[in-house]
């Protein structure tokens, strides 16, 4: 029988990892598990118009400091609801490897994510950290079609509503 005491929910802000994350409390609070936020930063992150050469330390840990802090806030509303969370930032320029090391050496018994619904060229040209997840990681990893993760979180949220 399965029984996921910790499920890793990848974040990277878009909405699409924020609906799976849905589907993943739902999960949680089904078998009473706990959920694990992560997010990665890269370690070499482009720099914006107003950042230089010289303050690429200070923006790199603004990026952490900032994802940190939503992570918090979001592990905070989990708790509120009633299901226990907690949440991590990996700095790599492997996002795909980062969640699995973190699902690894936190004993994940699931993966939860949302694919972007790249197709084509784009998914060959920019990767697909859901791909190599589904191929390396070790615990079961639960993909959710981009549109099937909206479809997904808006019954979780309509069954929210009528509890």
């Amino acid at each position: 029988m399965f029984s996921a005491k910790l499920i890793l929910s990848p974040i990277d802000f878009s909405d699409f990892s924020l609906q799976a994350l849905e589907v993943a409390k739902d999960i949680a609070t089904h078998y009473g598990s706990e959920i694990l936020l992560v997010h990665v930063v890269p370690v070499i992150p482009k720099l914006e118009g107003h950042a230089n050469i010289f303050t690429e330390g200070e923006y790199e840990n603004q990026l952490i400091e900032s994802a940190e802090q939503r992570l918090a806030d979001m592990a905070a509303k989990l708790q509120q609801a009633g299901v226990h969370a907690r949440s991590t930032v990996g700095l790599s320029n492997d996002p795909a490897m980062e969640i699995i090391r973190t699902a690894e050496g936190e004993k994940a018994d699931l993966i939860v994510i949302a694919t972007h619904g790249l197709t084509g060229w784009r998914r060959l040209a920019f990767g697909s950290v859901t791909d190599k997840l589904v191929r390396t990681a070790a615990c079961s990893v639960l993909v959710l079609r981009a549109e099937a993760a909206a479809t997904a979180a808006a019954a979780g949220a309509a069954a929210s509503a009528q509890s």
